[in-house]
């Protein structure tokens, strides 16, 4: 059995008025890539590449049969099918650090949940915000996100500038990252709703709302006044 050094565990429990449905997920904390089931089966016919592939996927569908990031989100579609998007529901979310509790809509908790199966699946576009997985914070607001997002970001170009690379003090890439998710998310939302037209089993309402409100990351000075209200005191 893998040991916590070793292992990155998140539990996502829903409390139903009548039912409870647990979705733990495991990352390996070398490369935080999913550990999978072995058991279950994600080779669906939705999720191949010759129709699912985004136009900048940078994968090779010749190596890669299936997207992996479109197999991850149909473990969420598949199991919460049967709910209303916007279902009372307690979230209780346990990680070996802490617990965390509270009652969302279910959208709310699956928009949690799904913040650690995109970067974690397998996608090289969302791969790169694999880092805020370490620190994930479920039912995080905007403020929270863009706070974390931003701080790693410079975290990451510091370090750059200790070892002599050129750091990214700007932010550039970082916006470029958000453009190229973007994308993917225009994608996405269009596959979704072409599977629920096609699957009267499957309601993807209840993670549609992830991909048609996305956000994007504009640095620009309304921002940066609104940031810096949070750094009171460190530049004093």
């Amino acid at each position: 059995m893998p040991t916590d050094e070793e292992v990155l565990f998140f539990n996502y429990k829903f409390k139903f008025k009548d039912e409870v449905k647990e979705f733990p997920v495991y990352l390996n904390r070398s490369d935080l890539s999913i550990i999978q089931d072995p058991k279950e089966d994600l080779e669906i016919e939705w999720a191949l590449m010759e129709t699912f592939a985004c136009p900048h996927c940078p994968l090779d569908p010749k190596v890669h049969k299936y997207c992996p990031l479109a197999q991850n989100l149909y473990r969420v579609l598949k199991e919460f099918s049967n709910f209303n998007s916007f279902e009372k529901v307690e979230v209780e979310v346990t990680t070996v650090a802490r617990k965390y509790v509270k009652e969302t809509p279910l959208q709310g908790g699956l928009s949690s949940l799904i913040g650690i199966l995109m970067p974690a699946s397998g996608c090289p576009i969302m791969g790169k915000l694999k880092p805020m997985l370490h620190t994930h914070l479920p039912f995080a607001t905007l403020d929270e996100t863009q706070i974390r997002v931003f701080s790693m970001y410079l975290l990451s170009q510091y370090l750059k500038m200790k070892k002599g690379e050129k750091p990214d003090w700007e932010m550039n890439k970082l916006v470029d990252i958000y453009e190229d998710i973007a994308i993917l998310n225009k994608n996405v939302s269009k596959q979704i709703i072409k599977l629920s037209e096609k699957d009267a089993g499957i309601n993807g309402l209840i993670i549609l709302h992830n991909f048609a409100e996305y956000v994007t990351f504009t640095i620009n000075e309304k921002l940066v006044e609104e940031i810096e209200y949070f750094m009171k005191g460190f530049n004093e």
